[in-house]
């Protein structure tokens, strides 16, 4: 659902970056850090999490390749959350001071971050929207008719029950429930 647009990337890898790896685990940066950089995934994944006074985690993103990392940080004096790489992760980073001056210089560059920043609103009130639903088959009927109807291969169905909020056993019997009533 996140995978950013051919042309935003083609325009930020074009921009003055850096590559940097992380191992599974590791930090890209940790809530309360100064944002000095704005990261683009090409490899692994990354969750960032914000932790409640609570102790509890709270996943706010869960990047995969082609993603932009923390993208409101380029808004903001401090990051407001943790990143840690969930896989071994390789990503760009676009210092945020070089972006900002370029934004406001190259207007095809601006135009690509909005609508780039719009999908991913939209992309956020539909998980939303699915989330409200209270049964995993209205929470799964939303999700395909999101997708055109298709179910990815079956090894990927753990990607959706995460994407619903239900347990990957939990989509499984729903779905083999479908199955058994045509």
């Amino acid at each position: 659902m996140s995978i950013m647009s051919r042309s935003l990337d083609d325009l930020l890898v074009r921009l003055p970056c850096a590559e940097r790896e992380f191992s599974a685990g590791g930090f890209l940066f940790h809530q309360g850090d100064d944002v000095r950089s704005i990261y683009l995934v090409r490899d692994g994944a990354v969750h960032l999490i914000r932790h409640q006074t609570s102790g509890a985690a709270i996943v706010l993103q869960r990047a995969g390749v082609g993603a932009i990392l923390a993208e409101a940080s380029l808004f903001s004096d401090r990051y407001h959350c943790d990143a840690v790489a969930v896989a071994p992760t390789r990503t760009l980073t676009v210092g945020k001071r070089a972006l900002r001056s370029i934004l406001a210089n190259d207007p095809r560059l601006a135009e690509a971050l909005a609508a780039h920043l719009a999908r991913e609103v939209q992309a956020t009130r539909l998980r939303a929207e699915i989330l409200s639903l209270k049964t995993v088959a209205a929470r799964l009927d939303a999700w395909l008719a999101s997708n055109d109807g298709d179910l990815p291969p079956r090894g990927e169905w753990k990607h959706i029950a995460a994407q619903i909020g239900t347990s990957p056993e939990a989509l499984y019997r729903e779905l083999a429930r479908r199955r058994r009533s045509g």
